[in-house]
């Protein structure tokens, strides 16, 4: 830690950035006294946060004293697609899998103790309310979510246990340590997992990891289809993503030994 990076300036850092987090779609904008009342932080102090993220273009005032997301946000967004390693090396494999099977697919990644889409390609008419870019679910709940899981590093998950121990007993899991690693080297011995209905009723849902040369997941690659579907090839769905997953992996590592 360097002399100008204290643990203080380090926590000050965390908790400014944190006013990111309070904008949503059911709040996209917030007034300075919400901001600060929020943060429980001082007036002097929040207005010295606000002013910073206004300044680096991660907040954009809307009206006096109101606040929105900045356009600083969009420019990094682009960024990230431009040179993401796992959303560069999907490159025209979403848009395969949805010839093959004629559903949409998606691509996730593990963020915090959840899992964030960062791609997306959708078939004909499929519904509006699916999973896309920029979303977040749990970490145990759903196809895309459970593969990742399964194939994080030993340490990660037992830093994820004792945390969310309820949630993963909830989510069938397991009821104990011993039960939620044997749960999960069943999804890892399979290289993928089928599920139905964690999300919408009567959905299913398929999902194989993108993995390191460790055999760690970095992402997964999902697809999705309602019950009533008669034209859906399970085992064809099934391996489609295994291969759309194997490609990604295949990929990523192929760009690290350039």
């Amino acid at each position: 830690m360097t002399e100008t990076s204290t643990p203080d300036s380090a926590s000050s850092l965390a908790r400014m950035l944190h006013i990111l987090q309070l904008f949503s779609e059911a709040e996209p904008v917030w007034s300075t006294a919400a901001i600060i009342e929020a943060m429980e932080t001082s007036r002097s102090t929040g207005y010295r946060y606000i002013k910073t993220l206004h300044e680096a273009g991660l907040l954009t005032a809307v009206r006096n004293g109101y606040y929105s997301l900045g356009p600083g946000i969009i420019e990094m967004d682009l960024q990230i697609r431009q040179t993401d390693p796992l959303l560069l090396a999907s490159d025209g494999v979403l848009e395969d899998l949805v010839d093959k099977i004629g559903h949409s697919a998606t691509l996730c990644t593990a963020y915090r103790d959840s899992v964030l889409c960062v791609g997306e390609y959708r078939a004909p008419q499929s519904p509006a309310n699916r999973f896309s870019r920029g979303q977040r679910r749990p970490m145990f709940q759903g196809a895309v979510s459970k593969v990742i899981l399964a194939h994080l590093p030993h340490h990660r998950l037992k830093s994820i246990y004792p945390r969310q121990k309820e949630e993963i007993e909830k989510a069938g899991l397991g009821s104990s340590w011993s039960e939620f690693r044997s749960t999960l080297g069943k999804i890892k011995k399979d290289g993928y997992i089928l599920t139905m209905g964690e999300f919408n009723p009567g959905v299913y849902g398929v999902a194989a990891p993108v993995l390191t040369d460790q055999k760690t997941a970095v992402g997964s690659v999902g697809v999705a289809w309602e019950k009533e579907r008669r034209d859906v090839d399970v085992e064809k769905a099934v391996h489609a993503v295994k291969q759309a997953a194997t490609t990604i992996s295949e990929r990523m590592l192929d760009k690290q030994q350039d």
